[in-house]
């Protein structure tokens, strides 16, 4: 358990590092990567999504057994930006600067699997049935 334990308390450490900084750089991404943002809404919704996602990663990091069905949906959570992906970029709609966040998405997805799988809850055998 102590893998998973590592491995979503640095998932959600990290979330955490490069997300919640978004909430002071709507001007910045808006001149930077034009035209910018007019559905500020939208923008600030999805930072706070993405930011309780890593908290939920922090919580799943305190007792991985308990919390071990969730980690499929931590997996989901990060494979989301790969159909994204996969449409736009042979439309060359995908920015290049994103990729390495998919990479590391993808790392911490694969990760969460292997998380989840050495995180079988103990089989402890019934006793002998008395006759």
């Amino acid at each position: 358990m102590k893998f998973a334990k590592y491995v979503f308390l640095i998932a959600g450490a990290y979330g955490l590092l490069v997300t919640f900084p978004l909430y002071f750089m709507e001007q910045k991404i808006g001149t930077d990567f034009p035209p910018p943002i007019n559905h500020p809404e939208n923008y600030y919704a999805f930072i706070g999504v993405t930011v309780v996602w890593q908290v939920l990663f922090l919580v799943i990091a305190q007792d991985p057994l308990r919390y071990r069905t969730i980690m499929l949906l931590g997996f989901l959570e990060k494979m989301s930006l790969v159909p994204t992906f996969l449409i736009l970029f042979p439309q060359g709609r995908f920015p290049m600067l994103w990729l390495p966040l998919m990479i590391i998405d993808l790392t911490f997805g694969l990760l969460f699997v292997i998380s989840y799988l050495k995180t079988k809850p103990v089989q402890t055998n019934p006793s002998p049935a008395s006759h």
